[in-house]
């Protein structure tokens, strides 16, 4: 139907006759003389119709947004466009076809609208420029990935969408089975079972780009569908599989993004990052980091230091903001209101205006409640100088790294503080049990078939609390692109962390017995990790949300704007699965 791309003509083309299709992206009648923008997946081209020949009259009848075919001979502009790739040559048109007409459009293409228009009218959305160069860099990124890993041995593998539902039970989609009446499946949450299932088979390295599901609440990052580039290793170690990663991302990144990251990536403990950032994933374009100084203000006369200070489970920190002295009252005020969101019981503050002048040169309201020999051994804790800000965070160790993490990375985004690079990161050592307070019982930070470092199973029971997995996350500027871990590969040692995470021999032969009996029959230690390509993507077009990086993305209340998805299930369907749906329960 054509012979060339719009976006790909060039001088070496010019008198020769060209068939193009694509939209009109701008169409102007000038009276003597037609201009058409045409426009598709690969660029725009400019489109003379000239009175004197037969495209005229259909130029003229061209509006935006028209799809069409043109037929036509390049030659050299007049007045050459350097904001056009094409932007030296024209297509002088000698035959102009209105495949289909455009009606008037709910947006115009060259401008952002609402989400809400956008994934209502997303085949429009996706029609801009530059979502059809988000979606390409996408594209991109996948072909790279493959092409890496093919040449690297690995074996491109499909597993089950249909499966079994998993011990958290209420994030699993559930399809009903007519032929299996009252039975259910669930849609995977991430080929986890399966591809260490592969390992056992002899399969060796194992990858697919994978679609998982979850259903649960959702946030910028989150779909209630989404991808992920799942790989595992047979006789691996994690130190293997970081490195193996490492490099692929590093060679990925540069040769579709032309982004240059470090070598090798740091590696902190997620201990290291937690006293730190107050993150498991930091962002280390910040250079803010967290100072402890419990031991200092245990005999203050400030009761919320010396509460906490004193407490097992309590943290008191300091957080140097370079500059932000210069910050209001009512600044400072919001970003206590900002950290209460994440539990912070108020924000305490402290301007360093001079230093020289003591305790005259500090504007505080909690600096009367500490004596001088506090005071400065607090400053000196947070290295701080004249025109610095210091927040304090005081509470469980848990709610002090998530209110002081979030201050910690709001902050400096507010001030101009996030360095322009690519900060890559490696977290290792988290710990392999979190104890649930509602729920009495452990659950496992990562998921239950990640390998303790604790070989021994008796001693694993004995210091489940403070046992380290052999888990590990990429982190790339302050947001988890990969998570994996080395597995469990004894049987023994797989129904013993069960057991620590509340599920029952029973349960865990009716749910994992054929995972536990897989483990007996000489199962090679194995590893590997998920990267969300969903992330990579967002990263790479500097987008906030993987609604940006996904072609028919869900909003943040998981529906369908465009196809009203989903919906209600006529009776007869519902009885063929023999499926009631029972009232909604009204919230108290």
């Amino acid at each position: 139907m054509r012979s060339h791309y719009c976006g790909q003509l060039g001088e070496a083309l010019i008198g020769q006759t060209v068939t193009l299709c694509g939209w009109a992206d701008v169409a102007r009648n000038l009276g003597g003389v037609c201009f058409i923008d045409l426009r598709d997946h690969e660029g725009i081209v400019q489109v003379v119709a000239e009175p004197d020949n037969a495209a005229y009259a259909m130029a003229a009848q061209v509006g935006y947004e028209d799809c069409l075919k043109v037929t036509g001979v390049v030659r050299a502009r007049h007045s050459v466009n350097d904001k056009l790739k094409t932007g030296r040559i024209e297509v002088v048109a000698e035959r102009i076809e209105i495949l289909n007409k455009a009606e008037t459009l709910p947006f115009y293409l060259h401008e952002t609208p609402g989400e809400d228009v956008r994934l209502k009218y997303r085949y429009l959305d996706l029609r801009r420029p530059a979502m059809q160069r988000t979606m390409r860099t996408r594209v991109a990124l996948v072909q790279a990935l493959r092409r890496y890993l093919d040449a690297k041995g690995f074996q491109d593998i499909e597993t089950p969408i249909l499966t079994k539902a998993t011990p958290e039970g209420a994030r699993d989609y559930l399809v009903p089975s007519r032929v299996h009446p009252g039975e259910f499946f669930a849609l995977p949450q991430s080929p986890q079972l399966f591809k260490q299932l592969l390992m056992m088979a002899g399969f060796d390295r194992y990858y697919q780009i994978a679609r998982c599901f979850r259903d649960e609440d959702l946030r910028a990052d989150r779909q209630p569908e989404f991808t992920q580039l799942d790989m595992e290793f047979a006789f691996i170690t994690e130190a293997d599989i970081q490195d193996f990663v490492e490099g692929m991302i590093r060679q990925v990144l540069k040769e579709v993004g032309d982004i240059e990251l470090a070598s090798p990536f740091p590696r902190m403990t997620y201990a290291e990052a937690m006293r730190l950032y107050g993150s498991d994933k930091p962002d280390l374009r910040i250079s803010w980091e967290f100072s402890d100084i419990a031991e200092l203000v245990k005999g203050c006369e400030f009761k919320v230091f010396t509460d906490w200070a004193n407490h097992a489970e309590g943290r008191v920190v300091a957080l140097r903001v370079p500059g932000g002295a210069s910050l209001s009252r009512k600044q400072i005020d919001d970003y206590g209101v900002y950290c209460a969101k994440y539990g912070a019981k108020g924000l305490a503050w402290m301007k360093v205006e001079a230093r020289s002048k003591g305790r005259e040169g500090i504007n505080s309201p909690i600096a009367k409640f500490l004596d001088d020999a506090t005071l400065n051994a607090v400053l000196d804790a947070a290295q701080a100088v004249d025109g610095d800000l210091l927040f304090f965070g005081a509470g469980t160790y848990k709610t002090v790294c998530d209110f002081m993490g979030a201050l910690r990375l709001k902050a400096a985004k507010d001030l101009g503080q996030v360095a322009n690079v690519w900060a890559p990161l490696w977290v290792t050592d988290f710990p392999m049990f979190e104890w649930d307070d509602e729920a009495q019982r452990y659950v496992a930070l990562h998921h239950p078939f990640t390998a303790p470092k604790i070989d021994d199973i008796a001693d694993l029971a004995a210091n489940a609390r403070i046992a380290v997995s052999r888990g590990y996350d990429m982190v790339l500027n302050g947001n988890e692109i990969g998570g994996g871990s080395v597995r469990i590969h004894n049987s023994a040692m797989q129904a013993k962390v069960f057991e620590l995470l509340g599920i029952g021999a029973e349960e865990a032969e009716a749910k994992f017995g054929f995972l536990l009996e897989a483990l007996r029959y000489g199962a090679p230690p194995h590893g590997g990790i998920a990267f969300g390509i969903d992330r990579i993507s967002a990263l790479m077009a500097g987008s906030d949300s993987i609604r940006d990086v996904i072609a028919f993305p869900k909003t943040a209340s998981a529906q369908c704007l465009l196809t009203n998805a989903p919906s209600p299930i006529d009776d007869k369907q519902l009885a063929e699965l023999h499926v009631q749906v029972r009232p909604a329960t009204p919230k108290a």
